[in-house]
């Protein structure tokens, strides 16, 4: 998978056992596939969020004539204007 041989397994496993004793071994061990198994689901919930197509955004109702589009930071709004006279 990684390159590693049993021979690496085995002297991970010894270092294990050195740092972690063996009494706690079996602990650590379960917290880290659980670790793992919340790593994997928390991922493969990101790649199928990301790989969804998106809907397409609503269609904006279109601007009536007596409307003027005012800009305003990040938003565009549309303001009623009244209608001109010709006298």
């Amino acid at each position: 998978m990684f390159g590693l041989t049993p021979a690496h397994l085995v002297l991970i496993l010894i270092i294990a056992l050195i740092v972690v004793g063996p009494g706690k071994l079996p602990e650590v061990g379960a917290a880290m596939g659980k670790s793992i198994r919340e790593f994997q689901k928390a991922s493969s919930s990101v790649q199928e969020t990301v790989s969804t197509p998106t809907a397409e955004p609503a269609a904006q109702a279109p601007v009536q004539a007596s409307q003027t589009v005012v800009a305003t930071g990040d938003t565009a709004a549309a303001v009623a204007q009244p209608a001109s006279r010709a006298d």
